[in-house]
């Protein structure tokens, strides 16, 4: 049985780096967008902030939604449909221990990324970066104008 797992990402951009983790995945080093689960009760908007709090210790603020991706794991049955965000970061807490997995945050330049495309999660890792650049904008609160937000809160899986 195929499961689609809902998922949440943030584009972070500082100075032409973005904010990255690397985390330990089945037993692998991987680079990744700060990303996860919606949780049961969650939107969209609160999975991500929450998240990149979890796993970065920065506080983030969404402005603009860039994609809604979905992903086949080849080695697996598991699909991971991702509504991917961007914005900004402030507040760093140094002294707050980041979510298990992670190993650490990285600043890396598209160029940086390229480089370790293989150490990537997933392909949606550099299409949501490249999706960025070019421009790609929806509103935050589209999902509510279509009705669906208050639903992310209670769809563990699809």
């Amino acid at each position: 049985m195929q499961h689609t797992h809902l998922t949440v990402a943030a584009v972070i951009e500082k100075r032409g780096r973005f904010l990255l983790v690397e985390e330990r995945i089945n037993g692998l080093d991987v680079i990744n967008q700060p990303a996860g689960h919606v949780e049961p009760g969650e939107t969209f908007r609160d999975a991500v902030v929450r998240e990149v709090q979890e796993e970065t210790a920065w506080r983030f603020t969404p402005v603009a939604i860039i994609g809604i991706y979905l992903w086949n794991r080849p080695e697996s049955n598991d699909r991971f449909l991702r509504v991917t965000y961007c914005g900004s970061c402030h507040d760093h807490d140094p002294k707050q221990s980041l979510d298990t997995g992670i190993i650490r945050t990285l600043w890396l330049s598209r160029a940086e990324i390229v480089s370790r495309q293989l150490a990537l999660r997933s392909p949606m890792v550099l299409r949501a970066i490249d999706d960025y650049r070019r421009g790609v904008r929806y509103p935050t609160n589209m999902f509510q104008q279509l009705g669906i937000d208050e639903l992310a809160g209670h769809a563990r899986v699809l």
